[in-house]
């Protein structure tokens, strides 16, 4: 922590500022390339007013600092040379408004209320402002398993395995199903989830691509450790015509399920 670059420039800010100990490796990280740059950093919870001069130190004179914070107080720092918003995190009309004045964003830090709404409205309606290459970073997202923060069910963590599975959604045998394009990525460490923005690479179609080389016929081993099921595969094929059989595939596909649970080795690591 002590030699991270985002301790020191938490350390060197006039005003108080709360970080957990954990926090500072996750910091430099995530935003390590973005130091010394001309970019425009959003911070959502200004409180004290350190973070602001945290972050100006960390990224340089080039940046352009953000605040938002429902605590009017907050204005004050304008005086200092912040940019600040007031308004509510989890209110779609503020943030067109916020969107329309600030325009493109580089990176964000939500630092705010850490309920699962607003986690999830900021989310939401700042990804369709981001900059490619740009970074959302929610931070103390282990109020997805604390109380008083929103339903359990609708938790911000629960929403972040949703975009985990809408993003595994984009492979081409999932065409059917609403895949997930605007986040090329998603990162977890502890206490902190990062949505990372790559264009490119979230809107290539998926498909089999090979190169020129030698093909040897090797033998997928896949299902070697699973003997019934890789003889049920077999007898599967050769019985092709029962797919056009009433109730047949629903039949095999439970038979097959079956057989994959009978012989599944990794139960003790769902526990």
């Amino acid at each position: 922590m002590n030699n991270t670059e985002s301790y020191k420039s938490f350390m060197r800010s006039p005003y108080r500022s709360i970080k957990h100990s954990t926090y500072f490796e996750s910091y430099d990280h995530f935003f390590s390339k973005y130091r010394s740059k001309n970019i425009t950093f959003v911070e959502i919870g200004v409180l004290g007013g350190g973070s602001l001069f945290m972050w100006r130190d960390y990224f340089g004179p080039n940046a352009r600092i953000i605040g938002v914070d429902l605590n009017p107080n907050a204005k004050k720092w304008e005086a200092e040379g912040f940019e600040i918003y007031i308004g509510s995190q989890s209110d779609t009309e503020f943030w067109e408004g916020f969107i329309e004045n600030v325009g493109l964003i580089d990176v964000v830090l939500d630092d705010g209320g850490h309920t699962y709404a607003q986690q999830i409205i900021t989310t939401e309606a700042l990804l369709k402002s981001m900059k490619d290459g740009g970074i959302i970073v929610i931070e103390d997202t282990h109020t997805s398993y604390m109380d008083r923060f929103g339903p359990k069910s609708k938790s911000f963590i629960e929403y972040t395995k949703k975009l985990i599975d809408r993003v595994n959604m984009r492979f081409s045998k999932f065409s059917s199903h609403k895949s997930e394009r605007r986040i090329w990525s998603i990162e977890i460490v502890e206490s902190m989830v990062a949505f990372k923005i790559n264009n490119d690479a979230s809107s290539l179609i998926s498909k089999i691509t090979e190169n020129d080389g030698d093909d040897d016929q090797a033998q997928n081993f896949r299902y070697e450790d699973n003997k019934s099921l890789k003889k049920f595969d077999k007898i599967s094929t050769t019985l092709a015509i029962l797919k056009y059989v009433p109730l047949a595939r629903k039949v095999k596909r439970l038979f097959r399920t079956y057989l994959e649970n009978k012989k599944f080795s990794a139960d003790e690591y769902f526990k």
